[in-house]
């Protein structure tokens, strides 16, 4: 009578070795399937901004045209946002602005996250929870007294009233950002300080602002975004064009009761959206290194 001999068995830890490997790859496929899908869902928008503001009026107004199809690209719309009107203006404007409002705002929120996180006191804590609640009122509720104030000091329709305002909406965040920074920060440092008899502002100036500088660049990034694209307080203080900032500038002077510069307002948006994304390209690294490191700090 024969013997059949049977197929040895793989090893468990093999199975098991080729089972995780099959998990990873298809854990990768998946990863880069979303993303993939995140990427033009994401990226459509601009693309077709892109291809609107390299057309002609003509061929934006020609519907039998493809939309994603450029057949005679031209700069002619940078060009002449560039030369004619009020663009440069409001470009400026903007950038006076944005620094302006970072700047008070880096000022405020690190003083403030300093005091909060580490110079205890009476109702402390309360306090800089109320500070962050405050950032959590909608700014449609804040128009009547916003406006009052504005108008009691004659910035109506001033371009410095944004300067005024918008530390109110960056302020709190910010400042919430850095008392979690300032709080990971050894309280070994500041008695080490104290004894070497270093004040409050020196501590601040010398040791917690260099190692909480991955937190304040995070604070200064927010603050940047936020004053650079507010469209609600802006449309209803700023009448002027002149004084008008990049984001109402563009809507006030570019549409004429029903008639719409497409082309114009594309490239207008494209430029507008430029400063933004180098500071994202250039310091997203940096502020993502520093928050990982941040929190592993003991």
């Amino acid at each position: 009578m024969g013997t059949t001999t049977l197929p040895a068995a793989k090893p468990a830890a093999e199975t098991r070795v080729g089972s995780l490997r099959s998990e990873r790859r298809w854990a990768m496929i998946g990863a880069y399937v979303a993303l993939a899908v995140f990427v033009v869902f994401f990226m459509t928008p601009p693309f077709h901004m892109l291809m609107t503001s390299l057309k002609s009026s003509s061929e934006i107004a020609d519907l039998a045209g493809n939309p994603w199809i450029v057949k005679a690209p031209t700069l002619q719309n940078y060009w002449e946002l560039l030369t004619q009107g009020n663009y440069l203006i409001h470009f400026k404007n903007s950038l006076i602005v944005t620094a302006s409002t970072v700047v008070i705002s880096m000022i405020i929120s690190t003083m403030a996250a300093f005091a909060l996180a580490r110079m205890k006191f009476w109702g402390s804590a309360t306090l800089a929870t109320g500070v962050f609640l405050t950032y959590l009122v909608p700014e449609t509720l804040l128009f009547i007294p916003m406006f009052q104030i504005v108008g009691q000091l004659g910035l109506y329709n001033n371009l410095w009233a944004m300067v005024l305002i918008f530390p109110t909406l960056t302020v709190p965040f910010c400042t919430w950002i850095m008392i979690g920074y300032f709080a990971s920060i050894p309280k070994e440092l500041d008695e080490a300080a104290l004894i070497d008899g270093a004040s409050h502002l020196q501590m601040l100036w010398k040791i917690f602002i260099p190692v909480a500088l991955p937190g304040i660049l995070a604070a200064m990034i927010f603050a940047f975004t936020v004053s650079w694209a507010a469209f609600i307080y802006p449309i209803a203080f700023l009448v002027s064009s002149d004084q008008m900032v990049l984001t109402v500038g563009i809507v006030s002077d570019l549409i004429r009761a029903d008639t719409f510069q497409w082309g114009k307002i594309m490239a207008g948006a494209l430029m507008a959206a430029l400063p933004p994304l180098l500071v994202y390209a250039f310091l997203m690294d940096y502020y993502i290194a520093g928050l990982t490191a941040g929190a592993t700090k003991g």
